[in-house]
């Protein structure tokens, strides 16, 4: 048992990290949340820069390790307010940062059977999933719960590529823009 849960309540436990896909995520959850009659639990892991070793290596360590987890527990405000805004998740919530690897914080805080965990599935580029360690196939080969893995956004593969125009310089067509046929949102 993890320690985080007084109480007996159903739990969506979700993946924060700011990121748009972990924003995707946060607001699949919250609206499992209300179809479960489940408590919110949007949960940010941060590690030091650098790891672990280098924090028990400074004597200015506890400053700075202060500094990080104001820094984590502002930019998960900062997510929640970027979903929620002022009228909120519609549910109980309680947010936790928590410190460790990603994907072993959240396996470790959606630790009971009756939990979801909500986890963005990231990036689908082989050269990315090569480089970076998957959260979400670390939380699917560990959980004890059932884990929803949420799809990115078509909004990131947009905006993915719209960098990379900018960054080759290359013109935009507005017929395009134009061509597209116009998307609603779900809740409308």
């Amino acid at each position: 048992m993890s320690g985080y849960d007084s109480s007996g309540a159903p739990r969506v436990v979700v993946g924060v990290s700011g990121s748009l896909g972990s924003l995707t995520a946060l607001g699949r959850a919250a609206h499992e949340a209300r179809c479960r009659g489940a408590e919110l639990w949007p949960v940010l892991a941060w590690e030091p820069p650098g790891g672990e070793r280098v924090t028990s290596r400074s004597p200015m360590s506890c400053v700075q390790v202060e500094e990080w987890q104001a820094s984590a527990r502002e930019r998960l405000l900062y997510a929640l307010g970027d979903v929620f805004g002022e009228r909120g998740p519609g549910v109980a919530m309680c947010a936790l940062v928590a410190r460790g690897t990603p994907g072993r914080a959240l396996v470790e805080v959606a630790d009971r059977a009756d939990d979801v965990l909500v986890v963005g599935a990231g990036r689908r580029a082989p050269w990315h999933r090569a480089l970076n360690r998957s959260v979400s196939r670390y939380c699917l080969a560990h959980a004890d719960c059932p884990v929803l893995a949420v799809p990115p956004s078509p909004l990131e593969s947009e905006l993915a590529a719209v960098h990379r125009r900018n960054a080759w310089r290359l013109r935009l067509d507005a017929r395009e823009l134009a061509d597209r046929p116009e998307t609603v949102p779900p809740e409308a």
